[in-house]
């Protein structure tokens, strides 16, 4: 299954949102993304169609365990790079804006490689 960046942005808004309340909405994920109510309609669409996602009896979203996986996977890597950039010296916003567009194309090989190194020397 090979789901598009943008697929991944919104799985990985819909885990950290997730994370805060047990009730997530579309209209919060596309607070959140600063996306319109039909961009965001047409792309769970297409991650509900993928069995990435699923809503229940009240309309909330939830993360299918797939689309779980898929999404800590995301997030792991956002929060890793970004930590690392911070600790190279990059301000957090420029660290955190590019975090986000490495995640979603780093070889699992070389972000594992990166974790390695983390662990070995040391995280701070």
């Amino acid at each position: 299954m090979a789901v598009q960046e943008s697929g991944e942005m919104y799985l990985e808004t819909i885990y950290v949102l997730s994370q805060e309340s047990s009730a997530v909405r579309a209209i919060d994920i596309g607070e959140y993304m600063g996306f319109s109510k039909p961009s965001v309609s047409r792309a769970l669409g297409l991650l509900k169609d993928e069995g990435l996602i699923k809503k229940d009896e009240n309309s909330y979203i939830k993360l299918t365990k797939a689309g779980e996986i898929l999404a800590k996977r995301i997030y792991e890597r956002h929060t890793v790079l970004s930590g690392l950039f911070i600790k190279l010296g990059v301000d957090e916003k420029t660290a955190t804006e590019d975090a986000c567009r490495i995640e979603h194309y780093i070889s699992d090989k070389t972000f594992n490689a990166i974790k390695k190194h983390l662990e070995k020397y040391g995280k701070g």
